[in-house]
């Protein structure tokens, strides 16, 4: 009774158990200290506890420092990063899946995994290119016809993928077989569509990337410092090291973060214009008169704030007000996402994805809580910001035949004449 009782506090029950013998070996073993011989001779005096919250830090600047940089360098360069770092994810996580059942060397399963991430980053990437290059695709024919059959090409794809599967199937391995085919479309769904979503974020302007992101990784830190310096009650089971007064911490510090943070980049057009293709230049750019959220509005402050402040009313850029909802979902659903990584990992029993950032883990282990962000802000957008773009509806209607177009304007005429718009038919 105490071993089992032992074995469900470590989070693992009799059927983990009989899982883990028809996986075939032990788990993955955890990570071993990583950090650069540098920093452990610097730091060789120190605790392991401060050696920690050194390597953490300073590693932490020079990511914050590189976040910068790409920032700098430009939309397409983004694009590139996100596309790098879902590559590197989606590896991370099969690698952990492989390593699981290496030892049945069952055939074609790396291959069809990387196969997979090819069909759907194919589907995914032809929408937003369809989408947002609409004029550069229908001036080049072999883009315009891989366009028109873009779905039934991706199709054809994921279709040869799957018999490919079903012929690999292996006699007495069935089960474990399928066990990976769902690993690797559960990884497919976690990493490729949220990363496909933050690229659609970027193209509404680059103050719907940066915010976010910015206040993942200050909730991140600011969670850290507080649990660090005041933490005394556990959060979770899943995150011991997690605690509430390092949540709460988090939370104002977070809040705070994005109004400032907000405020700075709502006055600075390269942020809060739409990122657009320029088939002129072929390059992207950020030109556009500032909408209504980024302009300055006078805003009466309630009752009670009004003796505390001392002001009757506050000049603010509405979108301050929905980075408001972005830095508490970062700060109070967005650790979820962490916590989530956390039951993942205890269940192989691994301390980190990877060893690829001393002191942090691995790629995944930065970009857990990005990705439920990442759909967050993309809901939220769809929800209470985007409206109807009529540049992509001039896009459609240039596409139709001449008699479809006239139909469609001589109905558009003579809806603005009954709403009084334009003059009366005759005229």
């Amino acid at each position: 009774q105490e071993s089992e009782c032992e074995s469900k506090l470590d989070g693992e029950t009799a059927s983990d158990s009989e899982s883990k013998s028809e996986f075939g070996g032990s788990s993955p073993v955890p990570t071993s200290d990583d950090t650069p011989e540098v920093l452990n001779r610097a730091l060789s005096n120190l605790s392991s506890r401060w050696k920690n919250w050194w390597v953490r830090g300073i590693l932490t600047l020079a990511m914050i420092t590189f976040f910068f940089i790409i920032i700098y360098l430009g939309p397409m360069v983004l694009m590139t990063i996100v596309m790098c770092v879902q590559i590197k994810c989606f590896h991370e996580i099969i690698t952990i899946g492989y390593n699981v059942y290496h030892s049945y060397e069952l055939p074609w399963f790396r291959t069809l995994s990387w196969y997979f991430l090819l069909c759907v980053n194919y589907f995914f990437y032809g929408e937003t290119v369809t989408d947002y290059f609409f004029t550069l695709v229908q001036r080049e024919e072999p883009l315009r016809i891989l366009s028109k059959y873009h779905r039934f090409i991706s199709f054809a794809l994921y279709l040869t993928g799957f018999c490919m599967f079903v012929l690999s199937l292996v006699k007495k391995h069935y089960r474990l077989q399928f066990y990976m085919f769902g690993w690797t479309h559960v990884t497919l769904l976690i990493v490729v569509t949220q990363s496909h979503l933050i690229i659609h974020n970027l193209f509404e302007g680059m103050i719907w990337f940066i915010v976010p992101i910015s206040c993942v990784i200050c909730n991140d830190i600011m969670a850290y410092m507080f649990g660090f310096f005041f933490g005394r009650t556990p959060l979770i089971k899943l995150s011991p090291k997690k605690t509430w007064e390092g949540f709460i911490g988090g939370f104002f510090s977070t809040v705070l973060f994005g109004l400032l943070l907000s405020y700075v980049m709502s006055g600075y057009r390269c942020f809060t214009c739409p990122v657009e293709f320029n088939n002129d230049t072929n390059s992207f750019t950020v030109e556009c008169e500032p909408s209504e959220l980024f302009q300055l509005h006078e805003y009466r402050l309630p009752e009670l704030l009004r003796p505390l402040l001392g002001w009757h009313t506050v000049r603010m850029f509405p979108f301050q007000i929905h980075s408001i909802a972005l830095s508490t979902f970062a700060s109070l659903i967005g650790p979820f996402g962490g916590f989530f990584a956390s039951g993942f990992k205890r269940a192989f029993k691994i301390k980190d994805f990877a060893n690829t950032i001393p002191g942090h883990g691995g790629i995944m282990d930065r970009f857990d809580c990005q990705y439920l962000m990442a759909t967050f802000v993309n809901v939220y957008i769809a929800s209470f910001i985007r409206g109807p773009n009529p540049s992509k509806l001039i896009q459609q209607f240039l596409t139709l035949r001449p008699e479809q177009q006239l139909h469609i304007f001589n109905t558009l005429k003579a809806h603005l004449v009954d709403r009084g718009v334009l003059g009366s038919l005759e005229d």
